[in-house]
């Protein structure tokens, strides 16, 4: 198996628990106190996934997160005390994958560090069976280097930005419902409020100015184009 994973965490107990599950079920793992440590030494190890305490000394989860996300696309974990659902999505939206409230059960995390490696091998496996590029009227699309293109400008996206739009363009004029939207971005792992589709489809329409995502009333979004042109 061999996959690393680097866990963040100030909470020794926790720490030392997580440890001794993850590497029953043969995971390299790494522990860390905090983020600034870790993210250091992210630069010469690279792992393979993140599992990220929100509440650290100095530079929070939610910014280690974001400052992951840059750099990378490996499944980032996010464990926490609070279980209020605006931290949820926030933790969503910054790219985490997955959001796990303390006090959690080190099974539950097992599973679902599993879940995501297995997801994430599904999705590179499908991805080297499309091609690299989607092109729309105007819109670009680099699946290998994950950039958007809108009428020949390059437009900064998130991770879940990407993902999203990746799907509308591959399969425009679909409709897509907020559920399967959920599902295929955030994982069908995801129980949070479908508020977070919403608030996505906001900031694409914002950064992609004219962008042809319709709403379908009661139900979702998909993106219309002229089949004509």
């Amino acid at each position: 198996m061999n996959q690393h994973i680097y866990i963040v965490e100030d909470d020794a107990n926790i720490r030392d628990i997580v440890k001794a599950y993850l590497k029953k079920e043969g995971y390299q793992v790494t522990m860390m106190e905090t983020a600034e440590a870790a993210w250091e030494q992210s630069y010469s190890e690279h792992p393979d996934m993140w599992i990220l305490d929100i509440m650290l000394p100095g530079m929070d989860g939610y910014e280690l997160c974001r400052k992951i996300r840059e750099v990378s696309e490996v499944p980032i974990i996010i464990i926490s005390a609070k279980d209020e659902e605006v931290d949820k999505i926030l933790g969503l939206e910054l790219g985490s994958d997955d959001y796990l409230t303390k006090p959690f059960s080190p099974r539950e995390l097992v599973a679902r560090v599993k879940r995501l490696f297995k997801r994430a091998e599904g999705q590179l496996q499908q991805e080297q069976k499309q091609p690299d590029f989607i092109e729309q009227q105007g819109l670009k699309i680099d699946k290998q280097a994950r950039q958007v293109f809108w009428h020949e400008e390059e437009i900064e996206v998130t991770a879940k930005e990407f993902d999203m739009l990746e799907i509308f363009a591959t399969r425009p004029n679909r409709a897509f419902s907020r559920e399967e939207l959920l599902s295929l971005v955030w994982g069908d792992d995801y129980f949070g409020s479908d508020r977070a589709v919403d608030d996505l489809v906001k900031r694409l329409r914002k950064k992609l100015d004219k962008l042809p995502v319709e709403t379908v009333w009661g139900y979702g979004y998909r993106l219309h184009l002229d089949e004509n042109e």
